[in-house]
């Protein structure tokens, strides 16, 4: 039996559906039901544990260290390309992601382990540019030149399945196959939708305010204009073959990803 955490957020529920294909057991919890990590693991029979570092959180090292006293047989962490950055150089750990422990947690838990370091998920840009896209075709942000391997959360969630039924070893790194800037992503989704979208570059303090009037913490908005700031000169994490090494495919392409979400956009 499978035990995941986060089970029905953005990753997870990729994850839950891989394992199920597969005929897999999989037991899920989660902030908003499923039981708890902890009684499932003692309940025994969990083979392997996959940890979410949202769902856990400070967590994390007793999840760990519990999973090896019950048996668990194999540990698979979700982190991040950033993990090593400061942590005011990590926007998502304002948002409550603890990307490092997670990991650090699979990686001292004495058993076999994989941490998933993934790039910028292709569903941001449904956060960041959505709205505007349903609303017209002139796309207002900031860093027109940013560049970033964005990864399609199904593959993510693909990888975790063959993870935590044995595939790979240690830190793995995963962006999807192109590197590419936020006017490039625009024109990707305007070219999938059959539409002319223009993209216009605004100061990162009128994007921040934008984020900051749409319900995003202040500190996570300022925080993820510096990392465009600071990654504006040379695209941040440019693609792996990770994906690739483990499913033994290429990732899918950002095209890909807003053909199968046309509705979101």
């Amino acid at each position: 039996m499978m035990l995941v955490t986060g089970a029905t957020g953005t990753v997870g529920r990729h994850l839950v559906a891989a394992l199920e294909a597969g005929g897999h057991k999989v037991r899920g919890v989660s902030r908003s039901g499923g039981g708890s990590a902890e009684d499932i693991l003692r309940e025994g029979g969990v083979e392997a544990l996959f940890l979410h570092p949202r769902a856990v959180g400070e967590r994390a090292g007793e999840l760990a260290a519990l999973a090896r006293e019950c048996g668990v047989r194999r540990i698979v962490a979700l982190s991040a390309m950033n993990v090593d950055d400061p942590d005011e150089y990590q926007p998502s750990r304002l948002a409550g992601d603890r990307n490092r422990e997670a990991e650090q947690a699979a990686a001292g838990s004495g058993l076999p382990w994989v941490s998933l370091r993934a790039s910028s998920f292709a569903g941001n840009t449904v956060r960041a540019f959505g709205a505007q896209v349903r609303g017209g075709d002139v796309v207002r942000y900031t860093f027109r030149g940013f560049e970033e391997s964005l990864l399609d959360e199904r593959d993510l969630g693909e990888v975790a399945a063959a993870a935590l039924l044995g595939a790979g070893d240690g830190v793995l790194e995963l962006t999807g196959p192109q590197s590419l800037s936020h006017g490039e992503q625009v024109a990707i989704i305007g070219a999938v939708l059959g539409r002319a979208l223009r993209f216009e570059e605004v100061p990162p303090e009128v994007a921040a305010r934008g984020m900051i009037g749409g319900g995003m913490p202040a500190a996570f908005a300022e925080a993820l204009m510096d990392r465009y700031r600071r990654h504006l000169d040379r695209p941040q994490h440019p693609p792996t073959d990770g994906v690739r090494a483990i499913l033994g495919r290429p990732a899918r392409t950002f095209a890909q990803y807003v053909e199968a979400h046309r509705a979101s956009y």
